[in-house]
């Protein structure tokens, strides 16, 4: 590639980068919209999302006109098709997000459930954390950081799993609570998704470092909406 396309790829990954700045920073202020019970926080977190859709299309967009320009080598390639891949998993983490704020207006109306938001914080700061540290070893360029994500992604899934039947409980004592139960079961759902999703991009950043798939499937098992335990398979 010339140092003409080289710059433009420079570019892309800074744009990805960006865009995983604002990935996490909708999540932790999602999360902060249940907790605190914010409304304008919410509301202006839906609108925001919007921009990420936009970038997560230029992004697109660019890397396309790239590879079809400049016909890059075997590791360029895997670079440009990194930040296609890595954009669509941060523009659904935005998604994710949005969701989020939009259960948590509806939450916010109703009576505080205390210990359950409390569960929801400690959710939302790991899930969090797990997509900074993913983004950092990307800026950075480190595989090992990614791949001590990749390795961790269980965690995630125990602290839904742990939240979920703590919710099923309260609701099966509290019917006036089933409603409200109801909103913290897909937020916490949405969180153990966005964890899946950092889980992901430390794949994509195995294979852009080292063209090579991550071998073995994700040890975890899932817990659906409907309580059944379920094998997980890799996204």
């Amino acid at each position: 590639m010339t140092r003409t396309s080289q710059a433009e790829l420079r570019q892309l990954v800074a744009e990805v980068i960006r865009m995983g700045g604002l990935a996490e920073a909708q999540v932790v202020d999602a999360v902060d919209a249940v907790v605190r019970r914010d409304v304008p926080l919410a509301q202006a977190l839906i609108v925001r999302d919007l921009r990420l859709d936009s970038l997560q299309a230029e992004v697109e967009r660019r890397a396309l006109d790239l590879i079809g320009r400049h016909r890059p080598d075997e590791a360029d390639l895997r670079r440009a098709i990194s930040t296609l891949k890595l954009a669509m998993n941060l523009e659904r983490c935005g998604d994710l997000a949005r969701n989020i704020a939009k259960r948590s207006l509806v939450l916010s109306a109703g009576e505080p459930l205390l210990p359950l938001t409390g569960g929801i914080e400690r959710m939302g700061r790991l899930v969090s954390a797990r997509l900074r540290e993913v983004l950092d070893a990307y800026a950075a360029g480190e595989v090992e950081p990614a791949l001590d994500v990749w390795r961790r992604d269980g965690e995630v899934d125990e602290h839904y799993e742990s939240l979920f039947r703590e919710l099923l409980a309260l609701m099966a004592t509290r019917p006036d609570l089933v409603a409200a139960g109801a909103h913290l079961l897909f937020v916490a759902k949405n969180l153990e998704r966005i964890g899946d999703h950092a889980t992901n991009i430390a794949e994509i950043l195995h294979f852009q470092m080292t063209g090579q798939e991550l071998i073995g499937e994700r040890p975890k098992v899932g817990v659906s909406l409907d309580g059944v335990e379920t094998e997980a398979t890799p996204s």
